[in-house]
């Protein structure tokens, strides 16, 4: 990663992981990709590598992340998906010539259209967040329980109970939060 910013928080599901770019929305935010080149790097990272990336792109990119929170949210609330949301997430998916290849360790792998081509990469995106919206995959969408984050996540545990987006951020923050808050209600206990 380079220095100076913060971060990716990665997870299993890409389009997910992509609004997670941008964290702790209810509070201050943390902007993941705020230049071309961490916008380079996140897709990098997540096996759409690109050669170059234009502010334009990079506007795109953030326009898709927060049409794809706006979709996910919804979807976790059972509420009508957003218009425009929906209208951006499609308008993504068909502009990109991702093509998905089988290595020969069995693994599925994107091929972009051209190595510079940002819109490939994001149509890839989108076409994930369609299938998690659509409820083609098994799991379901949930909204992080950290009432500064409310980040959208794609919950495939057994009992699709989990509550935080990320068990190493929001959850261990939580769970650090009431540890602290019990001991002020009870400065004796727990030290020995």
């Amino acid at each position: 990663m380079r220095a100076g910013f913060p971060e990716f928080r990665l997870g299993k599901v890409l389009a997910t992981s992509f609004t997670g770019t941008l964290s702790e929305r209810h509070g201050d935010p943390v902007e993941r990709i705020p230049t071309p080149q961490r916008l380079i790097d996140w897709l990098a990272v997540n096996g759409l590598a690109v050669d170059s990336c234009t502010p334009a792109q990079l506007d795109r990119a953030q326009e898709l992340r927060e049409s794809i929170h706006a979709a996910a949210t919804a979807a976790a609330l059972r509420d009508a998906l957003p218009a425009s949301a929906v209208r951006v997430i499609n308008d993504c998916s068909t502009q990109g010539r991702a093509a998905a290849i089988l290595t020969p360790e069995g693994e599925r792998r994107w091929r972009l259209g051209s190595a510079s081509s940002v819109e490939d990469a994001l149509g890839v995106i989108a076409a994930d967040a369609i299938s998690i919206i659509a409820g083609e995959r098994d799991g379901k969408l949930a909204l992080c329980a950290s009432p500064t984050c409310r980040a959208a996540f794609f919950d495939t545990s057994q009992s699709r109970t989990r509550r935080w987006c990320d068990m190493n951020t929001c959850g261990n923050r939580q769970k650090k939060a009431r540890f602290q808050a019990n001991r002020r209600k009870n400065p004796g206990s727990g030290e020995a």
